[in-house]
C-alpha cells in the first residue's frame, strides 16, 4: 500500500513528540489529518506499507502498558519498520543502570525513534537530549501523554466534525493525570472549553492557568457538555488517602447515565484506559455504541502513532533519497 501523500503536512517541524504544550494549531491538524489517512489504511485489507523499511524503532517502557506499547508496536510494523520492545523489568536499568547510560547504550545501536514511557516526568526530555535519533514520549510521570491527546481529538473531530467550540469535561483524578494535562493543552489551543471536574483532593492547585473551569459537583461540571471525559483512578500514584473510598467516589464522580443526564443530550463519553469498571464509569454506559467513544479511541490510537512515526522520520526518508 501506497503511503499518505508526503505533502500533507509540510509545516511540521518538530523533531520529537515530547508534549502538546508548545504545538500550534497548524502541528495538531497536521498530525490529526495525516491520521486520518491511517485510518483508512488500517480499515483496508492490506494494512502495512513499507514506509520505515530498513528504519528501527525502540519502544522503551519503564512502566507497564499494553494498551500504548502494543498500539506504537502495531503501528510501527504497519509502516513497515523494525520494531523492538524493551521494558525496565528486563533490562541493565533493574541492575542499576541510569537512565543517561541506557541513553548511551540506546544510541550506539543507532535506531531512528526512540519510544519512551517512564513515571518521573521530564525523564523523557531529559533522554531526548542524550540521543540523537526522534524521540516520542508515551507517558511520562504525571507530565504529559501527547499521542493520548492526539488520539482523542482525532475520536472526537471524527464523531463531532470539529474541535472549536465544543464544551469538554475531563472528569476525575486531574491531578495524577498526564492525559488531563495533554488534553487541556489540546483541546485549548484548538478552540475547545474545557472543565475539570473532580473531589479537590484531586484537582491540582491553580490548574485554572491553564484556562479551565472547576468544578467540585459531578452534574454541575457536565451540565450542557458536548463531550465527557473519564480519568482512571491512579491509586499507585497516591500516597494517603485522596478519596473515602471506592463506593463513595463513584457515587459522586463516577459516570452513570443519571448523572450523564446534566450533558447534553447527544453528549458523548470518553475513557483513556484501562477502564475501573463500576468506580469511574457505568459498564452499561462504557458499552454503549451510540454514547461511548472508548472503542474509536482504541482504534485511533493506532493511526495517530503512525502518522507520529510518519511525520518524524520524514526528515530522513528525504535524506536518503526519498525511498521508502
Amino acid at each position: 500500500m501506497s503511503p499518505p501523500a508526503a505533502d500533507l503536512s509540510p509545516g511540521f517541524a518538530h523533531r520529537h513528540i515530547l508534549g502538546i504544550e508548545g504545538m500550534s494549531p497548524a502541528d495538531i491538524t497536521a498530525l490529526l489529518d495525516l491520521s486520518e489517512a491511517y485510518v483508512e489504511q488500517n480499515r483496508a485489507h492490506e494494512k502495512k506499507s513499507s514506509l520505515l523499511r530498513g528504519r528501527t524503532v525502540i519502544n522503551l517502557f519503564f512502566e507497564n502498558s499494553t494498551r500504548t506499547r502494543t498500539s506504537f508496536e502495531l503501528a510501527g510494523k504497519r509502516l513497515g519498520g523494525d520494531v523492538i520492545n524493551m521494558s525496565a523489568e528486563s533490562s541493565s536499568v533493574k541492575k542499576g543502570e541510569t537512565l543517561i547510560d541506557t541513553a548511551m547504550t540506546l544510541n550506539a545501536m543507532l535506531p531512528d525513534v526512540l519510544v519512551v514511557r517512564h513515571p518521573d516526568s521530564g525523564a523523557v526530555k531529559l533522554l531526548s537530549e542524550k540521543v540523537a535519533c526522534a524521540v516520542i514520549n508515551a507517558g511520562d510521570g504525571t507530565h504529559e501523554h501527547p499521542t493520548q491527546a492526539l488520539l482523542d481529538a482525532l475520536a472526537i473531530r471524527r464523531r463531532r466534525g470539529r474541535l472549536a467550540g465544543l464544551q469538554v469535561a475531563v472528569c476525575g483524578d486531574i491531578l495524577h493525570s498526564r492525559v488531563a494535562r495533554s488534553n487541556i493543552h489540546l483541546l485549548g489551543a484548538m478552540g475547545a472549553r474545557v472543565r475539570v471536574v473532580g473531589p479537590p483532593t484531586l484537582i491540582p492547585s491553580a490548574i485554572e492557568r491553564m484556562g479551565v473551569e472547576v468544578f467540585h459537583d459531578m452534574r454541575a461540571g457536565i451540565a450542557g457538555c458536548d463531550i465527557v471525559m473519564m480519568l482512571r483512578l491512579q491509586t499507585e500514584r497516591m500516597q494517603g488517602s485522596f478519596v473515602p473510598s471506592v463506593r463513595e467516589y463513584f457515587h459522586f464522580y463516577g459516570l452513570d447515565r443519571e448523572k450523564l443526564a446534566a450533558a447534553k443530550p447527544d453528549a458523548l463519553v470518553m475513557h483513556p484506559g484501562p477502564m475501573n469498571r463500576g468506580v469511574e464509569i457505568d459498564s452499561d454506559l462504557a458499552d454503549d455504541i451510540d454514547r461511548s467513544l472508548i472503542r474509536e479511541q482504541v482504534e485511533m490510537g493506532v493511526a495517530v502513532r503512525m502518522a507520529c512515526l510518519d511525520l518524524l522520520t520524514r526528515s530522513l526518508r528525504s535524506n536518503a533519497g526519498g525511498a521508502a
